[in-house]
């Protein structure tokens, strides 16, 4: 009983960005876990190359390559996914991108690239996802899943730039309105909210010494958070153990949001 609340066998998910970063980390946890996972990623060269080490290693494992911040896109992934297994319970709404300047320098290209990659891409196959999502929850007795990977951006200010702020915390109140309207359905929706963590979008910040040190001045644990840290709560979000938790926001951040002084 107790193995099966922390299993994810058996479970069909979709994770976008899914080649990099935190995203390869879900996917890889995901697989590990017991999940074929159905990956979305840009670098087709990149996602091939992964997905044959993956089905190597004996995992169940597909993807597409796809830019999700054209709009439309969500459809004809949820269309391969159909293709694919005719039926969806896990969908991981991870990729994202960021632009940082001042909010006067951004330019409307800039809004529009952010607010696509960022916002559009989750809030579009959220609702393309939706009916093989409802059905798997009918179908199997048991509730399906998505998950915001937002950002500690959506909650304070950060200096990420306010529009990468403003999508990641249009995703915590897309989570909520999901997770109320969408509860009746058996579709739970969660969010995660990292903050700064080793990955290839932070890499700029991190190698500069003297903004490295002013992310750790503020961290209560003094040290960036890894990757498969905040896979490991995107997993416990999709698995039984978490079966009545909705519409929630974890922060995976070492203790920044807490701290106030």
């Amino acid at each position: 009983m107790i193995q099966s609340l922390w299993s994810l066998s058996g479970q069909r998910a979709l994770v976008t960005g899914g080649t990099k970063g935190i995203g390869k980390a879900i996917v890889q946890q995901f697989l590990e876990l017991g999940a074929a996972v159905f990956i979305v990623a840009r670098d087709n060269e990149l996602l091939q190359q992964q997905l044959a080490n993956y089905r190597q290693q004996g995992h169940s494992v597909e993807g597409i390559a796809a830019d999700i911040s054209q709009p439309g896109i969500a459809t004809q992934i949820i269309e391969s996914v159909k293709t694919t297994w005719n039926g969806l319970d896990i969908l991981v709404n991870n990729a994202g991108t960021n632009v940082r300047k001042s909010t006067v320098d951004y330019s409307p290209a800039d809004y529009e690239h952010i607010l696509n990659t960022n916002l559009r891409s989750a809030y579009e196959l959220s609702q393309a996802a939706y009916p093989l999502l409802k059905a798997a929850g009918n179908d199997h007795s048991k509730d399906s899943k998505i998950v915001m990977v937002s950002s500690v951006s959506g909650l304070a200010h950060t200096s990420s730039g306010t529009l990468y702020g403003m999508t990641k915390a249009a995703m915590l109140q897309l989570t909520r309105n999901l997770a109320v309207e969408w509860a009746s359905d058996g579709i739970r929706v969660n969010a995660v909210a990292p903050w700064y963590i080793k990955t290839p979008l932070a890499t700029p910040v991190l190698t500069n010494p003297e903004k490295l040190a002013g992310i750790l001045k503020r961290t209560p644990m003094n040290r960036v958070g890894e990757p498969e840290e905040v896979a490991s709560v995107v997993s416990f979000l999709c698995m039984p153990a978490s079966g009545y938790v909705t519409g929630q926001t974890i922060s995976v951040d070492g203790g920044l949001m807490a701290w106030a002084y």
